[in-house]
């Protein structure tokens, strides 16, 4: 195989980033008999036997005894760990605890969620303390974690990984043991990645106080052991603005959670730069959900459970990737929060349209953090614990929740690290060896059945059974198919759309001499203007999608030097499927990234083309 033709990707030797079907400076028509080599080298990858269990691979992890997923007493300041002060400081209450002084519900409702046996210390969660831990103090609570004098080899690094639009800094912290902090460095390492995320959502704290917790717990506590099996980077807040204000969007309006695909917002784009240069394993995504309002509203009736969980669901995830996330991470997480006596169920949210009282788990649309982040071959976790709308009230067992259930999956990511990068560097070379064979999904959507819903009662606080319409996308029943192609070509002013893709971790090419593919271009049928939506409704901040009928013409098109390729036998295919077919509401060009069908086209054979060295 010939050196990797690419352009601006990222320096990774993994299978997720295949070397291509073409050469570099070497027309295919020249070399027949490597296009006989390379296409048979496309041949569907078997599947591997499951990997058994954790035991038959690995030791036992230390210190931290099997089936103790909260040990006492995590979170917690201990005698032995020193930790520089932080500066005393009267923050402003936060505009996030203007509704803590009035409770939604009755001591009935309350009595049911009673604190827990560890109380959890942050600045957010001092007893005398009205506003949640500012960006200020979670910026040295970080750069404390960092500076503290190691008392092994665990090395704590504080990562900037952009600002937010009202230049409020976005903090991580890198947690290993390798040598160095640096990617080349992770990569020697050997270990596996695994990246948190909280409160995209502003107005969901609980979810931020809980990870520097976690964050702690990783450089100096009880959670520290997991480091020899994993590297850890730890995100506590994305959207510093809507935390400040309150608010669940971002300062522009825009509902960062559904912006993981366009990466409109720098916030996103932020997160997607992440996950792109430490190529994680494992991201989980920490949120909180409404427990009132438009329960009370529709149904007389108050959420019940302490968290709701769900992973990626989402058309063309891998099948192993999802056996992953229910075997290795959901069923543990179930039983880690049972053992703490918290109360879960999979995730659900219901339309902000009062008439409307369907139930619907997390969407099928590929644009939030969960499924994007799948779709990278990651397994892809979301934790939403109760909170929305509560201001303080059961702070410490909303962080307890968080903690409990991250917790589990951090042991679970180092229990089953190396399991995990077999299915990974499975999931990417099927995917990649898919190319130009077969059907691909373009739209999916969630199957409606009906379920028992145990929710409570707002007067007496006991349970209350409620049939409902239920909306699964554990299910997902495909709304159109078509052949999958070898790969797309973009036109040279498609340029908005290729960064996008290379921010994702997409390999796109840029073609280097004139030439011509077969493919299949768009027809345009029929057009329309709409809202874009989720099961919740109308998606926040965004404008109005357009909505197109195409039927895929055959025909042989010249492509002119400057234009694009973006390959389909790579490990990132999928996502690709996800950003460039023209015709579902998640896509560039009905957002605008690609400003006309002309500028876009599946191709539909191998293509005989020259494309630019790559500058590695």
């Amino acid at each position: 195989m010939t050196q990797r033709p690419t352009l601006l990707v990222p320096n990774t030797p993994s299978a997720a980033q295949s070397t291509p079907l073409m050469a570099r400076r070497m027309p295919w028509r020249s070399s027949l008999a490597l296009v006989a080599v390379l296409l048979s080298a496309c041949a569907s990858t078997p599947l591997p036997p499951w990997p058994g269990t954790p035991a038959a691979v690995q030791q036992p992890l230390p210190r931290v005894q099997r089936g103790t997923v909260v040990p006492a007493p995590l979170g917690q300041v201990r005698e032995n760990v020193v930790v520089t002060p932080l500066q005393s400081s009267a923050p402003a209450p936060a505009a996030a605890d203007s509704a803590a002084s009035v409770a939604p519900y009755g001591p009935a409702v309350a009595a049911r969620f009673a604190e827990p046996p560890t109380q959890y210390s942050t600045p957010g969660l001092g007893p005398e303390r009205r506003s949640f831990t500012t960006n200020a103090e979670l910026g040295q609570w970080l750069r404390n974690m960092a500076s503290a004098a190691p008392r092994g080899p665990t090395t704590a690094s504080v990562l900037s990984l952009g600002a937010s639009q009202q230049g409020e800094p976005i903090l991580g912290l890198l947690l290993t043991r390798a040598k160095g902090t640096d990617l080349a460095s992770l990569e020697t390492n050997g270990r596996s990645t695994v990246v948190l995320i909280g409160q995209q959502h502003g107005d969901e704290p609980a979810s931020s106080e809980a990870l520097l917790v976690i964050a702690r717990e990783l450089a100096q506590g009880l959670l520290e052991p997991l480091l020899d099996r994993i590297n850890v980077v730890v995100i506590p807040r994305a959207n510093p603005d809507g935390a400040a204000s309150g608010n669940r969007t971002t300062a522009s309006g825009v509902d960062m959670n559904r912006d993981h695909l366009l990466l409109q917002t720098p916030e996103a784009q932020a997160l997607a730069r992440v996950v792109r240069d430490y190529r994680p394993i494992v991201v989980l995504d920490a949120h909180e959900f409404t427990v009132v309002g438009r329960y009370l509203q529709k149904f007389n009736a108050i959420q019940r459970y302490d968290a709701l969980l769900q992973y990626t669901t989402t058309a063309n995830y891998p099948e192993f990737l999802t056996k992953a996330s229910q075997e290795w991470f959901h069923q543990p997480m179930l039983g880690a929060l049972q053992s703490q006596g918290l109360t879960s169920d999979w995730y659900y949210t219901t339309s902000t349209q009062p008439d409307d009282r369907r139930i619907s788990m997390g969407g099928a649309q590929p644009d939030t953090g969960r499924n994007v982040n799948g779709l990278k071959n990651s397994v892809s976790l979301l934790v939403e614990t109760r909170g929305v709308g509560l201001g303080r009230m059961h702070l410490q067992r909303r962080v307890h929740t968080q903690v409990t259930a991250i917790t589990s999956a951090l042991r679970s990511a180092a229990e089953r690290a190396t399991n995990l990068e077999q299915v990974r560097s499975f999931v990417a070379r099927d995917t990649a060896s898919q190319a130009c064979k077969g059907q691909v999904v373009i739209e999916a959507q969630a199957t409606p059945t009906q379920r028992e819903l145990t929710m409570l009662d707002p007067e007496t606080g006991a349970d209350r059974i409620l049939k409902v319409d239920w909306n699964s996308s554990l299910t997902l029943q495909p709304v159109k198919t078509r052949a999958r192609p070898c790969g797309y070509w973009l036109a040279a002013s498609a340029t908005t759309a290729v960064e996008r893709l290379q921010l994702l971790g997409v390999q796109v090419l840029r073609i280097a001499e004139n030439g011509g593919v077969l493919a299949d271009t768009y027809n345009e049928t029929a057009r329309e203007t709409t809202e874009r939506a989720d099961v919740r409704g109308t998606v926040a901040g965004s404008a109005g999608t357009i909505r197109i009928q195409v039927t895929p013409v055959r025909r042989a098109i010249d492509v002119p030097a400057g234009s694009f390729y973006v390959p389909l036998n790579q490990g990132l295919a999928n996502l690709a499927v996800a950003a460039l077919e023209p015709d579902t509401q998640s896509s560039y060009f009905a957002n605008r990234l690609i400003g006309d069908l002309a500028s876009t086209a599946r191709v539909m054979s191998v293509p005989s083309l020259v494309f630019e060295d790559s500058d590695e």
